[in-house]
């Protein structure tokens, strides 16, 4: 009876707490999302799965997850802890910039550069979401990690975390994830609320053509000045833009498809996946996170407000008027927002094309969002 009391002890029905009971069933709900819903599936699959594996319990001592470690002579990480060292000191999140610079076409923002005003203005909720944490007793590293939640931009929040608020990285991490992944849930209802039909029907003209010259000569130009701007971006926008000259340079089609394809997935699902474990219910389960994640929902409809807000507002000084649409694409959930904003206007005119106009504040909210992170670092770094 000792002998079977013993491994009944070591099983993970004897160590299984409620908490870790409704953290599996998240991860569960983040899989069926994924694979039912199609809610950013190379996100949400790994993450979900990682979930369910970071809340299995077992017995203490037993060096398994991400917060273990191998007492053996020489203290030694366990192999998820290894893992998620990798996203704790920021490594992954500029791999993944890499990768997408190489599957991102800047032509939407450079044959219109007003949508860069309304990448901008979207960037009005990480701030808005900054002084939300400030008023609900974060500190200031915490408040600045949360509010880049607003940009709806994953890597860009791990990477800020990561330096400012370590102990807050899987939580902001899964609210920032969860919240892209959930684009076409959240801003459809603020659309349809913040435009009028005559609106909804704009048609704008076809962008011009961009020159092979100007898409090599714009990611150079716009690392410099985004790092003369703010010096806390030059790692994040770097490596985005250097993926963008790559792929645009048309001499590296070799380092092009590797940093698109190779390193950008095996960084997605590393990292995607370290976060998911990372949420062990002792550690997840605060009353921080659920404060992390009412923020960061806050902070995604201010953005995608501001965004549609703001192109209406540009509305009042042009002469050829833009779809505000577009304007809630200014968020960097590149590119299923644009998609999001595409669809829905589609619905109001089937000939009415606005995805190749809304990549143009798509693509910016990723250099705004990684300029944001950029000047809370350099601030409180």
């Amino acid at each position: 009876m000792d002998t079977i009391s013993l491994l009944y002890s070591n099983t993970g029905f004897a160590n299984i707490h409620l908490d870790n009971i409704i953290m599996i069933v998240l991860g569960a709900v983040a899989i069926w999302l994924a694979i039912v819903k199609k809610y950013e599936p190379l996100l949400l699959l790994p993450i979900g799965f990682g979930v369910i594996m970071g809340n299995m319990p077992y017995m203490a001592g037993l060096p398994i997850g991400v917060y273990d470690t191998i007492a053996n002579g020489n203290s030694q990480n366990s192999v998820f802890s290894l893992l998620y060292w990798g996203v704790q000191v920021g490594i992954f999140p500029p791999l993944i910039f890499l990768g997408i610079g190489t599957l991102t076409d800047f032509s939407a923002l450079i044959s219109s550069p007003k949508s860069l005003l309304l990448g901008a203005a979207a960037q009005i909720g990480i701030f808005a979401t900054f002084l939300g944490a400030l008023a609900l007793g974060f500190d200031q590293y915490s408040a600045a990690s949360i509010g880049i939640i607003g940009g709806a931009d994953g890597p860009t929040s791990i990477f800020i975390a990561s330096i400012l608020s370590p102990k807050l990285l899987g939580p902001i991490a899964i609210a920032a994830y969860s919240y892209m992944a959930l684009v076409p849930v959240i801003q459809p209802p603020f659309m349809k609320l913040l435009t009028t039909k005559k609106e909804k029907l704009i048609k704008m003209k076809p962008s011009r053509r961009v020159s092979k010259k100007e898409k090599i000569l714009f990611p150079i130009m716009v690392f410099i000045v985004a790092a003369l701007i703010a010096p806390g971006s030059i790692t994040l926008v770097g490596m985005l833009m250097l993926g963008n000259l790559i792929k645009e340079s048309g001499v590296t089609d070799r380092l092009s498809k590797t940093a698109g394809n190779a390193i950008l997935d095996s960084a997605t699902i590393v990292l995607s996946f370290s976060v998911g474990a990372s949420t062990q219910a002792s550690v997840f389960v605060t009353t921080e996170s659920l404060l992390i994640f009412g923020l960061g929902l806050a902070s995604f409809c201010v953005a995608t407000t501001s965004g549609l807000l703001f192109a209406k507002f540009m509305n009042l000084f042009l002469k050829d008027k833009i779809n505000p649409l577009i304007g809630a694409s200014g968020v960097s959930a590149v590119p299923d927002s644009a998609r999001v904003v595409h669809h829905f206007g589609l619905q109001h005119d089937k000939s009415n094309y606005l995805l190749a106009h809304a990549m143009g504040p798509n693509v910016a909210g990723v250099i705004g969002s990684a300029i944001a992170a950029g000047v809370f670092i350099a601030i409180y770094s």
